[in-house]
């Protein structure tokens, strides 16, 4: 897909998911701290299924420092409602031990010192730098945004990383946190990975997927 046309898909999609007091973000935060938490947590797991341990958590440990004094068996309790508990666990506790020893207690800005948190991958820390800090650096590639990209034809990889920069080389910088929230919003609402809804979507003529399906369902109906 070319740059024009992606960005038609741009403007369709933000007229169809309008962007209110500039919320792009599904996980509920206060601070840097508690979206890079979070953000960890929601790994293989709904928003929903996190924000619900929201308060109970912080509450407990309000701060890096609270978390890393704490042992992981005695925070594990408070996210057992979520998948891989065992496993967020240690990451959690880890990354607040490595803020409070080696970033002076506060969250990382940069991608590279997220990056050396344990259980931070490029995608949770594009999320952290754009909607705790607004530096937009890349385009976070979760399980829509890689469905609609490739569906759409904005990308023809499968990889994150391919999609990544094939994303940030269509769209303008100003609008990378924009699209990512975008292509999430269709992909939940509209663009889903069974059944998606054609006759709702507001780029399906510029859809490659779609194309493709009319295409086979018009073949099939001439047999």
């Amino acid at each position: 897909m070319n740059r024009k046309t992606a960005c038609e898909v741009y403007r369709r999609l933000l007229a169809r998911y309008p962007i209110v007091d500039g919320r792009r973000h599904f996980i509920e935060f206060h601070n840097p701290f508690e979206a890079l938490i979070l953000t960890i947590l929601s790994a293989q797991t709904t928003d929903r299924a996190v924000n619900a341990i929201r308060d109970e958590l912080f509450s407990r440990y309000p701060t890096p420092a609270a978390l890393a004094s704490a042992e992981p068996e005695e925070v594990e309790p408070l996210i057992r409602s979520i998948g891989f508990h065992h496993m967020k666990t240690r990451y959690i506790v880890g990354a607040a031990r490595k803020i409070v020893s080696e970033f002076g207690g506060e969250v990382p800005q940069t991608m590279e010192g997220l990056l050396s948190l344990p259980g931070v991958g490029r995608k949770t820390a594009n999320i952290v730098l754009s909607h705790a800090f607004g530096i937009n650096v890349g385009i976070a590639v979760d399980t829509h945004v890689r469905r609609v990209s490739k569906r759409l034809g904005l990308t023809s990889s499968t990889n994150p990383a391919v999609i990544e920069r094939d994303l940030m080389a269509l769209f303008p910088q100003e609008v990378w946190e924009d699209i990512n929230f975008l292509l999430i919003r269709h992909g939940r609402a509209v663009c889903k990975a069974q059944n998606p809804k054609h006759d709702e979507c507001v780029v399906a003529d510029l859809c490659h997927y779609c194309r493709e399906m009319q295409a086979s369902e018009e073949e099939g109906g001439m047999r």
